[in-house]
């Protein structure tokens, strides 16, 4: 049956991505740990500290941080309360972080992709840092005046805990990776019918009066909602396919790139940080609205800068990307 065949497939999908994030996690989890137990994490912490105080977070979770931006979301959030007690989190801390780890994680593997479509890795890396970094900091502002998300957090599931010993540790090792094996699978089923039944086609629609807003229009359009949606992998990929053909101007891609990069993959990943306490509002409602305002700011400075000083240091016109006219957008 058609049904159960793409149930298959898509099971067979979640084993392979959850055994590339097995390979991955479970390496830097017990190095983490071993790490944290000989010391050299709290001896570490305080290099941290001036960029964690900004968004008034502890500094221990600058390696957590450190591991998202390097590895991904899934190897930063097992480390959330290994290092950091949970009972000494509140709503608003978690919030803040997971705001980081949003804007900026897995950046060698993603930033490559976007490089691919030609936008510059190093411009559109340093965007992603200081866009989540200054959303960072004015949701903890507005978080501390307001008193807002102040509750001790309450996650609905705990990826790791401290342990007082290793044979907890391993156990809690354990129930981290079966969870998040269920969750992988539910997510990927999720996404799965809403394509089938026609809902995300819709939702993409809906978002192109707002993607407008961000400077975004025409074809980049609907290639930018993809990667809301379902990621950079997909949106990135299929930039990629149309810088080449030329059917979107440079400047546009630009700009679609920078979006992807503020607020992507908004399903996936949103539940992920709601799972561990994380606010919905903040995290979704407040970064789409950032990530609105921030791009449309950089459209606005990409029309009046020439464009020598765009292929400088925002987009690569040489190799494969030769061909594809510059273009005002």
């Amino acid at each position: 049956m058609p049904i159960l065949r793409a149930a298959y497939v898509k099971t067979l999908e979640a084993l392979k991505i959850y055994w590339v994030l097995l390979r991955v996690m479970v390496p830097i989890t017990l190095i983490t740990e071993l790490l944290s137990r000989m010391g050299v994490i709290e001896a570490i912490a305080p290099a941290f500290a001036p960029v964690m105080s900004l968004v008034g977070l502890p500094p221990e979770l600058g390696l957590a941080w450190l591991s998202g931006m390097l590895v991904g979301i899934w190897g930063a959030v097992p480390l959330l309360f290994v290092l950091v007690p949970m009972d000494s989190l509140s709503v608003a801390d978690v919030t803040v972080f997971s705001a980081l780890l949003l804007f900026a994680h897995a950046l060698p593997i993603e930033q490559k992709i976007i490089e691919q479509a030609g936008p510059r890795m190093l411009t559109t890396t340093a965007l992603r840092i200081f866009g989540g970094l200054l959303y960072a900091f004015l949701l903890h502002n507005f978080l501390v005046v307001t008193g807002w998300l102040s509750d001790p957090v309450n996650p609905a599931w705990i990826p790791m805990n401290a342990a007082p010993d290793w044979t907890g540790f391993f156990i809690g090792l354990l129930e981290a990776m079966v969870a998040m094996f269920f969750i992988l699978l539910a997510l990927t089923w999720g996404l799965e019918i809403l394509r089938v039944t026609g809902i995300l086609k819709l939702v993409m629609k809906a978002l192109a009066p707002l993607l407008q807003l961000a400077g975004i229009r025409g074809e980049a359009g609907h290639l930018t909602a993809v990667g809301l949606f379902l990621g950079i992998s997909y949106g990135g990929g299929l930039l990629i396919r149309e810088a080449r053909s030329g059917v979107v101007s440079p400047r546009q891609i630009f700009i679609s790139c920078v979006f992807m990069g503020f607020a992507h993959s908004v399903i996936e990943d949103t539940l992920i940080v709601v799972a561990i306490g994380a606010d919905l509002g903040a995290v979704l409602g407040g970064r789409v609205v950032f990530a609105v305002v921030a791009t449309a700011a950089i459209a606005g400075l990409l029309r009046v800068i020439s464009d020598e000083t765009f292929s400088k240091w925002a987009f690569r016109t040489q190799g494969s990307h030769s061909t594809v006219k510059q273009g005002a957008s």
